[in-house]
């Protein structure tokens, strides 16, 4: 299939799943907060912990200061994104993830254009935001992205799960890969990397690697306590983390394809 090593990029919002990210095999991680809420900006303590660690990998931060699919921002908010690259920039970070767009779901080519301004030459990755764009204009959309300075997209290839998306991104990847990076993401497992892998031709992929994502059940990374109060919604879930068994299973699968 490839020549070249298959890269594998993990999501992690906790120092507990970036290391098991990076013990898995892992070529990278993009430092988020929390993931159930689709990933928003991480702390600057959490980077900064991890930097004054042993931690070796790449650490790409997401820029995402809310929840929400709209990924329009405001000014004010695109201020509170701005401030926050520039605290992550100066503790450590090696590359960050951004998105937006307009209200007709156009790629906001002002606001990228401030971001990419402000990343003073680390690598910036254009997120899922992508796939809520226009699929017919896909090409001249990646196209765009590669001429704003962007070195990556990731993409589901406008479908709930990469899985679905295969032959989209495969398209993506085929036209586009020269110039940019068309990295799959969103529901890749273990059960279904190889396929992705092996129709999408690309080299380098995204995935949380959470314990829920393979084969082998444990238990979740926090304990949650028996009381009647919480904090949120999101707590009556258990919370899992990154399975640094997941990851390897992953790379091992990647890297055989790599040799293909």
């Amino acid at each position: 299939m490839s020549a070249h090593e298959i890269k594998l990029e993990v999501c992690v919002d906790s120092i507990k799943s970036a290391f098991a990210a990076e013990e898995g095999g892992a070529s990278r991680i993009e430092l988020c907060a929390a993931l159930q809420e689709g990933g928003l900006t991480p702390t600057v303590g959490t980077l900064k912990t991890l930097k004054e660690l042993p931690f070796t990998l790449p650490i790409y931060c997401m820029l995402r200061p809310r929840r929400g699919t709209d990924f329009v921002y405001s000014e004010e908010e695109l201020q509170a994104i701005l401030t926050d690259m520039d605290l992550l920039r100066t503790h450590g970070a090696d590359g960050f993830v951004f998105g937006a767009l307009n209200t007709d779901r156009t790629i906001d080519i002002d606001k990228c254009r401030r971001i990419m301004e402000r990343s003073y030459g680390l690598p910036v990755t254009f997120h899922r935001a992508f796939d809520l764009t226009d699929q017919k204009c896909m090409h001249e959309n990646v196209q765009m992205l590669k001429e704003l300075g962007f070195k990556r997209v990731l993409s589901s290839g406008f479908r709930q799960s990469a899985a679905e998306g295969a032959d989209v991104l495969a398209q993506l990847i085929a036209k586009h890969h020269r110039d940019i990076v068309v990295m799959p993401g969103a529901g890749i497992k273990v059960s279904n990397l190889e396929e992705i892998l092996t129709f999408s031709r690309c080299l380098e992929f995204h995935a949380s690697a959470m314990d829920t994502a393979g084969e082998e059940y444990s238990a979740p990374t926090t304990t949650r306590m028996e009381c009647d109060v919480t904090m949120g919604k999101q707590d009556i879930d258990p919370y899992y983390g990154t399975n640094v068994n997941v990851v390897r299973k992953m790379v091992a699968i990647a890297n055989a394809m790599s040799c293909r």
